[in-house]
């Protein structure tokens, strides 16, 4: 097993953002362990794919261990999986509680503890969140206390986890996206989508990509919450 070159994690990775991410690390002569819950098997001899639920445990130790395990390494992890609802906070069930809670926080903690592991055995790494624009920017139009309260809850995890690892080569980052387009958004609602950004338009998945490649490559960059919003977090 040749393990010089580097290996990226990635979830959320069969579709949108994450399937983008796939092909950008890959473009960069990366290894990529790939996992979501439908993902299908890869002819890529340099993509192992792991289907599994996030939010459940076994998953993220098992991601860990089978790249790994491939690939003799994990040097960046991009927690990209995540669930967004957008309901009055009284219309949410104990079943989309459960659900969000289960992806955006258990997802990102549980394949988190064991990327850091391998991490620091090897001695430094790089880790990215993904969260949202409303954490900063809270729109009434658009009422999402479920996804605040979780990605709001990763980006402050990612600067305490920035401090803490900072003294051993780990590297963490978050991107904060706005509103990004993709197919969860129907067509009909591009035109009032992009009004809600100042800068008039939607943002596209390479925005995001473009955005996490950088992080990546920005060794004196940690701790940083980078808003990828069309400027929505500067104000209106």
């Amino acid at each position: 097993m040749n393990s010089d070159r580097k290996v990226a994690v990635i979830t959320g990775a069969s579709r949108g953002i994450g399937s983008a991410l796939v092909d950008a690390f890959r473009s960069r002569n990366y290894r990529v362990v790939a996992t979501s819950r439908s993902i299908a098997p890869s002819t890529d001899a340099d993509v192992l794919a792991i289907a599994g639920d996030i939010g459940d445990p076994a998953t993220g130790a098992r991601v860990i261990a089978e790249g790994l395990a491939r690939f003799g390494r994990i040097d960046t992890l991009v927690n990209n999986a995540g669930i967004f609802t957008a309901k009055p906070f009284t219309q949410y069930t104990a079943q989309d509680y459960q659900q969000i809670l289960s992806t955006n926080l258990n997802g990102f903690f549980y394949i988190t503890q064991h990327a850091v592991e391998a991490m620091e055995k090897q001695g430094g790494g790089h880790i990215v969140n993904m969260t949202t624009s409303l954490v900063d920017n809270a729109n009434s139009r658009v009422p999402s206390v479920l996804a605040s309260l979780t990605k709001g809850g990763l980006q402050s995890a990612t600067k305490s986890l920035a401090i803490e690892y900072a003294g051993r080569s780990i590297r963490v980052n978050a991107v904060s996206p706005g509103i990004i387009r993709t197919p969860m958004h129907a067509e009909e609602s591009y035109e009032a989508l992009a009004r809600m950004h100042p800068m008039g338009r939607m943002g596209e998945i390479s925005d995001i990509v473009e955005a996490v490649l950088y992080l990546e490559s920005a060794g004196f960059v940690t701790g940083e919450i980078l808003h990828v919003d069309g400027g929505q977090s500067a104000g209106h």
